[in-house]
């Protein structure tokens, strides 16, 4: 039986596109693992693809890690939004976003690994956490709700904490992840102005849920 008009180049574009998000979480694997400098043979076989259907996609290992990159940094930016969304006060999107970062590295370890080891060079980046937490430290300054005087300057120490704070959950697995993760945006307010009081009590409010379950990744 013949198939539907359509059906064929639909089948062929699912595949390729199973094919792009194979190589790209095989190297988020490998970029988690610290291996930027593996041949394209030993990322097609994490991928269990071939290795001329590599080059349907990207023309580098280069362009791959990029791609691998961005999308994990997009994919964490849109659960931001997500779980902010509805927000009117921006220090409390500012401590959530902060606080679910810092759950993350726990939760998602690869998806963890791959920000922190591209941690200097994302902290000025236009997608993930970066530019939304700009966005709210410069809307709290505005609205007096921060003590800021320059934006980018207080973005520098929070790209700083972000970072310290995930390898420390790394490097100490028995540490109380969301205790610490709270705690740093707790001072954090406070070193933006916020009284303490309110500070403690913005990180201490209820987190929502993620929607996806945690994945099931051993990374360490």
């Amino acid at each position: 039986m013949a198939l539907p008009t359509g059906s064929e180049p639909n089948r062929l574009e699912r595949r390729k596109a199973r094919t792009r998000a194979a190589l790209v979480s095989a190297a988020q694997a490998l970029i988690a693992e610290g291996k930027l400098n593996v041949p394209i043979l030993e990322i097609t076989q994490a991928a269990d693809v071939g290795m001329g259907s590599f080059y349907n996609h990207f023309q580098s290992r280069e362009e791959l890690f990029q791609t691998a990159v961005e999308e994990a940094l997009d994919q964490h930016g849109v659960v931001l939004d997500l779980l902010c969304e509805g927000m009117d006060d921006p220090a409390q999107v500012f401590a959530q976003s902060f606080r679910l970062t810092g759950r993350l590295h726990r939760r998602n370890p690869t998806l963890s690994k791959v920000l922190l080891n591209n941690g200097l060079t994302l902290a000025g980046s236009d997608r993930g956490l970066a530019p939304r937490a700009h966005r709210d430290i410069e809307t709290a300054a505005r609205t007096g709700r921060f003590q800021v005087s320059d934006p980018e300057l207080a973005m520098t120490v929070v790209a700083g904490a972000a970072i310290c704070l995930g390898q420390l959950l790394h490097d100490q697995p028995e540490r109380d992840d969301a205790a610490a993760t709270d705690q740093v945006a707790e001072d954090l307010l406070r070193m933006f102005g916020l009284p303490a009081d309110e500070a403690h009590e913005i990180c201490r409010r209820p987190l929502p849920s993620f929607n996806a379950p945690p994945q099931n990744d051993t990374a360490a």
